[in-house]
């Protein structure tokens, strides 16, 4: 890959191309192998580049936001691995349009500062703009697709088009995005004005009940399982007595059963462990079988 590395550095700074990175720099789980090669992407021209020299090489190509909903095998992903870290915001009356890295919690505080209402929960979701329009993600009865208008993406011809949210098949942790090879840049999000005050106590609880249930304190990659339509996944969980069960250093959160936890050591193998095992307990004691929600990339 060290053609391929000195290709890129032509056109971007050499300190945002890494040879052999450790994906457990930048999973919110601290786990995973090494990529060939990673490059922290800021700008469309530049992400142009990589995925014109990625086609003409036919070298597989991984994007991530903040790895926040991420597990990396251990031996890591081949090619090339971007994280793109495209950061306006723009704000014109109740609309405001966001570009695929901005992170959820400054997100929410923006719309905060200008006193518009709808997404204050999405304040402590650690992922960013582009991975919540990928799997429409949510919190606390919201998703992202409850407010969004329209989102930019390069599709697979890499031409750059805009869909409405009419077009992006979203649904419960799901979207369009996750069926087809498209890479998003930006989105618009159509707001209300609000009370200021009454938005900042909103956010805060969102916040508390974020620190009160969820196990912060350890690397985790959020919910690892889908929520089902008639079921709480984490009650079936702690109903099989799962709390503290552990594989290697991986961990079913003695907090809350429907995390799992890195205590220290663990392996993307002793995680992928842990989630068959619960898969099998819960199937045994319930006959549900539980979905993954957590994005697997990488080679064992």
């Amino acid at each position: 890959m060290l053609e391929v590395y000195n290709e890129l550095i032509t056109k971007i700074e050499s300190k945002r191309v890494l040879l052999n990175e450790p994906m457990s720099k930048h999973t919110t789980f601290k786990i995973g192998g090494p990529a060939d090669i990673f490059v922290k992407v800021n700008s469309e021209e530049e992400l142009k580049f990589i995925l014109e020299h990625a086609k003409k090489n036919s070298i597989p190509v991984t994007v991530i936001g903040n790895g926040s909903n991420l597990l990396v095998k251990d031996k890591g992903i081949r090619g090339i691995v971007i994280k793109l870290d495209l950061k306006e915001i723009t704000i014109e009356g109740k609309s405001i349009y966001v570009e695929t890295g901005v992170l959820l919690t400054k997100l929410a505080r923006v719309a905060c500062d200008n006193s518009l209402t709808g997404i204050e929960f999405l304040m402590g979701i650690p992922g960013t703009f582009g991975g919540a329009i990928f799997m429409n993600a949510g919190a606390y009865g919201g998703q992202i697709s409850d407010k969004l208008v329209e989102i930019t993406y390069i599709n697979e011809n890499l031409e750059i088009e805009t869909i409405k949210k009419a077009d992006a098949k979203f649904n419960y942790r799901c979207s369009i995005f996750q069926e087809k090879k498209w890479i998003i840049l930006n989105g618009k999000l159509q707001l209300e004005k609000g009370n200021k005050e009454k938005i900042i106590r909103e956010m805060q609880n969102f916040l508390d009940k974020r620190l009160q249930n969820h196990p912060l304190q350890f690397p985790n990659a959020g919910s690892i399982f889908k929520r089902g339509e008639n079921f709480i996944t984490a009650k079936l969980i702690d109903g099989c007595g799962l709390k503290g069960y552990t594989i290697g250093g991986a961990e079913v959160s003695t907090k809350h059963a429907g995390f799992i936890v890195n205590k220290g050591n663990a392996t993307a193998e002793n995680v992928l462990g842990l989630i068959e095992y619960i898969k099998q307990r819960v199937k045994e004691k319930y006959n549900v079988d539980l979905q993954t929600e957590v994005e697997i990339v990488g080679e064992n």
